[in-house]
């Protein structure tokens, strides 16, 4: 059973950029589509982005594109989230999930793998 960690958070202003990354184990990682989502305190959990298993497919949420970055690199078993011009906005708890060979669309309930979490805190 694959396994996911997540780290990178943490407490910046305005402007700032963060970096995520989410490690997997186990030696699947490779078939996997990695997801981040975020929830932000009293709201659903909301997509942020998502890479398929090869890196040929990337996808963003509106509010996200043109300042996040997902990326992967199989060989870390890793998945990163380039966070740049950071917003209060962007305060949220952000976990990455995973599903093999998945293509669907990017609703929480469609995966069963899932990171404890990583605290993103942008102040104003």
């Amino acid at each position: 059973q694959v396994q996911l960690v997540e780290s990178g958070g943490g407490l910046v202003q305005a402007g700032a950029s963060l970096r995520l990354s989410c490690t997997a184990s186990g030696r699947t990682f490779s078939t996997y589509t990695m997801v981040w989502f975020r929830q932000a305190p009293g709201n659903e959990r909301e997509f942020v982005a998502a890479i398929r298993w090869n890196g040929g497919s990337i996808y963003y949420a509106d509010p996200v594109k043109g300042r996040f970055t997902i990326s992967r690199d199989n060989a870390k078993n890793t998945v990163y989230l380039q966070m740049n011009s950071l917003k209060p906005e962007d305060t949220a708890v952000y976990y990455c999930a995973a599903r093999p060979w998945y293509i669907g669309s990017y609703y929480p309930n469609a995966f069963d793998l899932w990171g404890q979490g990583t605290q993103v805190i942008v102040s104003s």
